[in-house]
């Protein structure tokens, strides 16, 4: 008896161990049903996981200047498309296309899009 019950609780140690992969919602912080477009100057770019940021200073709808928070992908999954921590710079103008913020005093966008026509750099895509 002792024996099943041992092997009963190792089995359920081993199937209750499996890691689960978590993520939360875009939705709760962006309208994924509206997009906007930004030019500006690239501030910073961090280029990390989970996500990497682009800090871009851009008018807003009333023409003031304001610096926006673009969210995008990790690292990790960027690098497979191509972007690395060279591929924008301080300086650099931008063009964003995303999914704004619902907190529009945040200034944030999910990335869809990004170009920098100085230096070619284009990237679409989506990530999760």
């Amino acid at each position: 008896m002792r024996k099943a019950a041992l092997s009963i609780a190792l089995m359920a140690i081993l199937l209750g161990g499996t890691p689960a992969a978590a993520h939360h919602s875009f939705a709760a912080t962006y309208f994924e049903n509206r997009t906007l477009t930004i030019q500006g100057k690239v501030v910073r770019f961090l280029y990390r996981n989970p996500h990497s940021f682009v800090q871009v200073e851009a008018k807003d709808d009333k023409g003031v200047m304001q610096r926006w928070a673009i969210e995008w992908g990790g690292s990790g999954q960027l690098s497979r498309m191509g972007v690395t921590a060279e591929s924008l710079h301080a300086g650099d103008i931008v063009t964003v296309t995303g999914n704004p913020g619902r907190n529009s005093e945040d200034y944030r966008l999910r990335v869809l899009s990004i170009k920098c026509a100085a230096t070619g750099f284009v990237w679409k895509g989506v990530v999760e």
